[in-house]
């Protein structure tokens, strides 16, 4: 412990009134040295392992890289045994291997997993806890079986007793023995790697169906056993505080866990079905800062009439989109690029998904008559700058946002529409007079969600004269141009797409559309006027990031299905 201290002070990774506070946590408990100075949050772990490294003559490594690693032996040994004792062998294709070690004073259970995996030789890393966790789920996870398995044993073992845990404890920690809760653990923890966003658990006659989607689409993961389905549903109703003996109404419950440094926020919902719960959990990733303009992937245009579009002092900006095209992430990054001191900015949402730093959000609650009507109506009344209205549903709510933008005030809001000039026909039929909207409607835009190209797999590709049809005859230019397609690899999932960007279309009424809304709420004239004037269409947006390799030609053309 001393030689570590000091080789500390000695690289200056702590100062000398530092070192006493660390000396006097190390003597509490001298089993946990590393664990102990890093809960001081005085040095960090980095430095504790570079110091270790030196001292031990072991080299250190942040990243650990599983590819091209085996893992035939993964049967030979358990999950959580290496989790407990916080090593991961990574046995190379040709025979050389490794073994990541996060504490070199005791080298016992490297030599136990040596024995277990039938390992004569072998050299030492020195790595993070989290990147030894993480390389050990890595492991276990590319190995199929492995979710199979965990639920095959809660059959062979028949557990009937579901164990609760702290809602929020470390999943990557957790080494409960019971098969189902690891199961859940899994499944939690494989999806939020993956980037998924929803897991539907879905039971039919003869299987239970599990399904991840990432990154909008609908990928099955896992067909476990039918006998595995009750445990399974109540096990994460217990974690969500909902009632397990009821099963013959829907039900909604919420859970936190986390994985490694992440805060997982966990929706969860329950329909009863003729062939027992359908359960879908909501992952949202509390952990995660709110995304800037600039790391949209928007056209310097676009990024450009944005940044002028949430400054304005009033009036109404309108988001438009099918569910899950990310409207709610472009007004919580447009509230957050105007968030200051001098501005007083007011949200009622359902249900207020993040919450957001000096913002005053109010959740819709019907049961107690908070509507977005009623809430909207009290809102003016709070002397905002900014109103956020998660979504214009009804009249009533649609005339107090327009009398808001009337009378000085900056509204944002969502509404359901395919394209930004079918806003304008929706507010018609909800029963908005034509003069309000082209006196209160500053900007419209229409959003989609596009999955964006795995940069390890991706392929040239060459238009052919088939591919081109899909331009309604306007692409005959493009033939022979270099697109990219996907393909697929492990890094991936083997989708061929790893993570989305938006695409854009801004309609920003000038006057010509003002007075053409007032003569017509036809949406085909007004979009044809708008293009006329310069608006890019989503399509468009679409084939700029084709040109570029960040998506797929037949990628652009599914979102935006005309």
């Amino acid at each position: 412990m001393e030689d570590l201290l000091n080789m500390l002070l000695e690289k200056k990774k702590v100062s000398r009134e530092k070192l006493e506070k660390l000396t006097l946590a190390c003597q509490r408990d001298r089993t946990r040295i590393i664990e102990s100075i890093v809960a001081t949050k005085l040095v960090s772990e980095v430095d504790i392992l570079e110091c270790l490294g030196l001292l031990y003559e072991i080299s250190f490594k942040e990243v650990l890289e599983t590819d091209h690693v085996t893992d035939h032996w993964i049967k030979d040994i358990s999950r959580q045994f290496l989790k407990k004792v916080g090593v991961v062998p990574l046995v190379r294709e040709n025979k050389t291997a490794v073994m990541a070690i996060n504490d070199p004073s005791d080298l016992c259970p490297v030599d136990d997993v040596a024995a277990r995996i039938g390992l004569t030789s072998f050299s030492l890393v020195l790595a993070p806890r989290n990147t030894i966790l993480s390389a050990i789920n890595t492991l276990y996870d590319r190995s199929g079986d492995s979710a199979r398995q965990l639920a095959e044993d809660i059959e062979d073992n028949e557990y009937t007793i579901i164990d609760d845990i702290e809602h929020t404890a470390d999943l990557l920690d957790d080494t409960s023995d019971a098969p189902v809760i690891r199961l859940v653990n899994h499944m939690i923890n494989q999806a939020v790697k993956a980037g998924a966003s929803d897991i539907h658990i879905e039971p039919f006659q003869e299987t239970l169906q599990i399904r991840y989607r990432i990154d909008g689409i609908l990928y099955e993961m896992l067909t476990p056993p039918k006998g595995v389905q009750s445990s399974l549903i109540s096990r994460i109703k217990v974690m969500a505080n909902m009632n397990i003996a009821e099963k013959r109404v829907p039900q909604d419950g919420r859970a936190q866990v986390r994985i490694g440094d992440l805060e997982i926020d966990l929706r969860i919902s329950t329909v009863p079905t003729s062939f027992g719960e359908r359960l879908v959990i909501r992952l949202l990733n509390k952990s995660g800062s709110f995304l800037k303009f600039a790391e949209f992937g928007l056209s310097a245009p676009n990024l450009a009439c944005l940044n002028s579009t949430i400054r304005q002092n009033n009036g109404i900006v309108l988001v438009t989109g099918p569910t899950g095209s990310g409207k709610t992430t472009t007004l919580y990054a447009g509230l957050s690029e105007i968030n200051s001191m001098d501005k007083s900015i007011i949200t009622i949402e359902d249900p207020v998904e993040y919450n957001l730093q000096g913002i005053g959000q109010i959740q819709v609650n019907t049961k107690t008559g908070v509507t977005f009507a009623k809430g909207l109506r009290s809102i003016v009344r709070q002397d905002p700058d900014v109103i956020l209205v998660g979504e214009i549903r009804d009249i009533e709510t649609a005339s107090i946002a327009i009398q808001s933008a009337l009378t000085g005030h900056l509204v944002f809001s969502t509404l359901h529409t395919n394209d930004s000039a079918g806003a304008v026909t929706r507010l018609v039929d909800l029963g908005v007079e034509s003069y309000l909207i082209s006196s209160s409607v500053n900007t419209i835009i229409a959003q989609r969600l596009v999955r964006i190209l795995c940069r390890s797999c991706r392929q040239e590709y060459f238009l052919t004269p088939d591919d081109v049809k899909i331009f309604n005859g306007n692409g005959e230019d493009l033939v022979g141009k270099k697109v990219f397609k996907p393909k697929g690899c492990s890094k991936c999932f083997n989708t061929g797409y790893s993570g989305r960007e938006v695409i854009f279309e801004i309609m920003e009424l000038d006057n010509e559309l003002k007075s053409l809304i007032l003569k017509t709420s036809d949406a085909n004239k007004i979009k044809e006027v708008a293009v006329r004037n310069g608006m890019v269409t989503l399509r468009q947006d679409g084939m700029i990031k084709v040109f570029k390799g960040i998506t797929s030609i037949w990628e652009v053309f599914r979102v935006t299905q005309e």
